[in-house]
């Protein structure tokens, strides 16, 4: 298949398009190499993407409507797999309005240029935090999940409702996908496991909200992959699936592995739980299996061995900020 792979010098866009290349498939990378994070560690995974040959990296930005449509009728896709997003949930409190463009508007962009150009399947990239503060436990698709925390949830799900839409109208097939708690290899520098590993090896404060009491839905980000490309694979109409492990872990227990692996103590700042922020994530994961033949190999213990691993072996170690 002739796959595009947005957000491709990511961190899960990254690992998602190597293992479709792997596979065989054309994959066309798009991603616009912004400053969220120091943009060398997205040129570092296109470097390792443009080593496979089946594999070319555009550089474009999705917001950018024209080039959009004029990269479909070009390249003739014949599936779309949309991760390009404005991440981190605390930064969208203080810039919903580049949520709410980037994450949405330049969502509609792609599946209007997806039904144009005849795409036969849209797999979209959703998010765990749509589920908001439900009291439904473990979360499970058919909740309403109308009552998002804060404009990245807002925005993530307002664009799974205009796939329905979409498919409603216009036959576009389209599966959103909700990632619970990704980690691994090539993540970012804002998310909690590189930043538990930042504060270990280098001293760096970083805050533990409501005491690490938080239960997250870790799931490595090769289980996330597998999951998609089966998605990418599979036109299913309209569906929305969970992807996670179906464990969820203690905060202090997950910063408690990585410090047993390092053989140090993370600096943590003790800090209250963030409006924005939810006490548990945990998927249910039946439909994943049913669907998808979905089925996570990677435990927590292992995942964090893993990411371990990398974090100490990447040429550039802790060297940025974050911004925003």
């Amino acid at each position: 298949m002739k796959i595009l792979v947005t957000g491709a010098a990511g961190f899960i866009g990254s690992n998602l398009a190597e293992k479709l290349a792997r596979e065989g498939h054309a994959v066309t990378g798009l991603d616009n190499f912004n400053d969220y994070y120091d943009p060398r560690r997205k040129r570092a995974n296109e470097a390792r993407l443009n080593r496979l040959p089946t594999f070319r990296m555009v550089e474009a930005d999705i917001r950018d409507r024209p080039g959009m449509f004029a990269l479909f009728q070009a390249e003739q896709f014949d599936a779309v797999a949309h991760l390009a997003a404005l991440a981190g949930v605390r930064n969208a409190v203080k810039f919903p309005e580049l949520y709410v463009e980037t994450d949405y508007n330049a969502s509609q962009h792609l599946m209007d240029a997806a039904r144009a150009t005849g795409v036969g399947n849209f797999v979209f990239a959703s998010t765990s935090s749509v589920y908001g503060a439900t009291q439904q436990i473990p979360f499970v698709e058919t909740d309403p999940c109308d009552r998002p925390l804060q404009p990245y949830a807002a925005a993530k799900r307002a664009t799974e409702i205009l796939g329905f839409t979409y498919h409603h109208l216009y036959g576009l097939n389209f599966t959103a996908i909700r990632f619970f708690t990704v980690y691994g290899p090539n993540g970012r520098p804002d998310m909690m496991a590189y930043l538990v590993a930042d504060s270990i090896t280098q001293g760096r404060q970083i805050p533990l909200y409501n005491n690490g009491d938080m239960y997250r839905d870790w799931t490595y980000v090769d289980d996330i992959t597998d999951g998609v490309a089966a998605a990418v694979a599979r036109p299913l109409g309209y569906e929305i699936i969970n992807l996670g492990r179906g464990e969820p872990v203690l905060l202090r227990d997950f910063i408690a592995q990585l410090e047993a692996l390092a053989g140090g103590k993370a600096n943590l700042v003790a800090q209250p739980k963030l409006a924005a922020d939810v006490v548990r994530t945990y998927a249910d994961i039946s439909k994943a299996r049913r669907l998808l033949g979905y089925a996570p190999q990677v435990s927590v213990q292992e995942g964090v061995r893993r990411f371990w691993a990398w974090y100490v072996g990447q040429p550039l170690l802790g060297d940025e900020r974050v911004k925003g």
